[in-house]
C-alpha cells in the first residue's frame, strides 16, 4: 500500500510503499476512504520541539480518518458487533480500559494512553488496523470527507458542552483553526445569542463569519474593549480558548462575565501568567481543561449535530488532495490558505 511516513528525525515526510497491515484478534482492517490533516500532524511534519521528544521515526502518521471494514479479527467476528462493510471513523485515543482513570469513566485521559499516528502507526495510508474498541460506526450516508473530521469536530463538541455557553447566551472563540471554526458552528446550532471570534488569518476569519460568528476581530484590535462595549460592560457567558496564545487567554478572562465558563483546549508552548484573584476567584469563574473527547458521549452528540444537519461543516473543508499530493496540503496550511485539508487515497 501507499503510506506517508515520517521517515527521519527532520522536517518533511515521504510517500512510499509499505506492507498492508494485518489485524490482530481484537482489531479490524479498514480501507481508508478519507483522512484529514490535524495540527498535530503539522507539528510532526515541521518537526518541532514537541515532535522531537515524542515521535520515533520511521512511522506512518495521521490519525483522523473514515474507512470501510474489509477484515475482522477472530474475536471481533465472534462478538458480532462489527461487520464487514461497516463504514467507521476512529476514536484516536487508544485506552487500556483497566487503569484508574478508565475505571472512573474517563478513558479519554487513560493513564496508559496511546494515540494513532503519534505512538503507533497512523492513517495517512490506503489501509489501517484499528482496535475494535476504537471503532465508531457511521451512518452510511455521511460523506467520507465529513466522517473523517469527527475526531476534531468532537474536540469542539466537548469544549462547547463542557465549557461553553447555554442556549441564548453569548460566547467568544479565541482562535479559528478548524476546531475553533467547528465550535462557532456548534454554538450557533445550540442557540448562542452572540458569537465573537478572534483570528488573525484572513481566510479563517472569513470562514468564521460563514460558520455563524456575529463579529470577527483581528487580535491587533482592542477586542476586549469592543466586546465589553457590546455587552454593556457585563462580558460574555463563555470563552472558548482554542489558540494556545498566552495573551489571548489573559484577554479571555478579561471579557468573561462573573459566574461565566471558560474552556481551554489550546496547548501553550510556555507558561502563562494569569490574574487568578480578579480573573477567576472574584469572578466566580468556572474553568475547564479539555482533553480529547468523552468516549462515547461526545461521539453521540457529534452524530446528532452532523447527521441531523444542525451544523454544516462544508465551509471549513477548504481543500482536498490525493494522498500522493499530501505536501500540497501541508503547504496550503503553512501559507494560511486552508481551513481543513482532506486527503484521499
Amino acid at each position: 500500500m501507499k503510506a506517508v511516513f515520517k521517515e527521519k528525525p527532520a522536517p518533511g515526510a515521504v510517500l512510499k510503499q509499505a506492507s498492508e497491515p494485518k489485524p490482530g484478534p481484537n482489531d479490524v482492517l479498514i480501507k481508508i476512504e478519507a483522512t484529514s490533516i490535524c495540527g498535530t500532524d503539522v507539528h510532526i511534519y515541521t518537526w518541532d520541539a514537541w515532535s522531537q521528544k515524542r515521535i520515533k521515526p520511521p512511522m506512518i502518521f495521521g490519525h483522523e480518518c473514515a474507512g470501510k471494514i474489509i477484515e475482522l479479527g477472530k474475536n471481533v467476528e465472534a462478538a458480532g458487533k462489527l461487520k464487514l462493510g461497516d463504514k467507521i471513523s476512529v476514536e484516536t485515543h487508544v485506552y487500556d480500559g483497566s487503569c484508574f482513570q478508565c475505571k472512573q469513566g474517563n478513558p479519554h485521559i487513560c493513564e496508559n494512553m496511546k494515540i494513532f499516528g503519534v505512538d503507533m502507526n497512523g492513517v495517512f495510508a490506503e489501509y489501517a488496523v484499528v482496535p475494535q474498541q476504537n471503532a465508531w460506526v457511521n451512518d452510511p450516508a455521511l460523506p467520507p470527507a465529513v466522517a473523517c473530521i469527527q475526531e476534531p469536530f468532537g474536540n469542539a463538541v466537548h469544549t462547547v458542552f463542557e465549557g461553553g455557553a447555554p442556549s441564548g447566551d453569548s460566547a467568544v472563540v479565541l482562535g479559528c483553526g478548524p476546531i475553533g471554526l467547528f465550535a462557532i458552528g456548534i454554538l450557533k446550532a445550540i442557540g448562542a445569542s452572540h458569537i465573537y471570534a478572534v483570528e488573525p488569518v484572513p481566510v479563517r476569519a472569513e470562514i468564521a463569519r460563514k460558520m455563524g460568528a456575529t463579529r470577527v476581530f483581528n487580535p491587533k484590535e482592542d477586542y476586549v474593549k469592543e466586546i465589553l462595549g457590546a455587552t454593556k460592560g457585563k462580558g460574555v457567558g463563555a470563552v472558548l480558548e482554542m489558540s494556545g496564545n498566552g495573551g489571548a487567554l489573559q484577554n479571555g478572562f478579561r471579557v468573561l462575565r462573573p459566574a461565566g465558563k471558560l474552556g481551554v483546549l489550546g496547548v501553550f508552548p510556555k507558561d502563562v501568567q494569569l490574574d487568578v484573584t480578579n480573573g477567576i476567584v472574584f469572578k466566580y469563574a468556572r474553568v475547564y481543561g479539555i482533553n480529547g473527547r468523552r468516549i462515547w458521549g461526545t461521539w453521540e452528540k457529534t452524530r446528532e449535530l452532523l447527521t441531523g444537519k444542525k451544523v454544516d461543516v462544508r465551509p471549513v473543508l477548504t481543500h482536498e488532495f490525493k494522498l500522493d499530493d499530501f505536501e500540497k496540503g501541508f503547504a496550503a496550511i503553512a501559507a494560511g490558505e486552508a481551513g481543513k485539508v482532506i486527503l484521499k487515497p
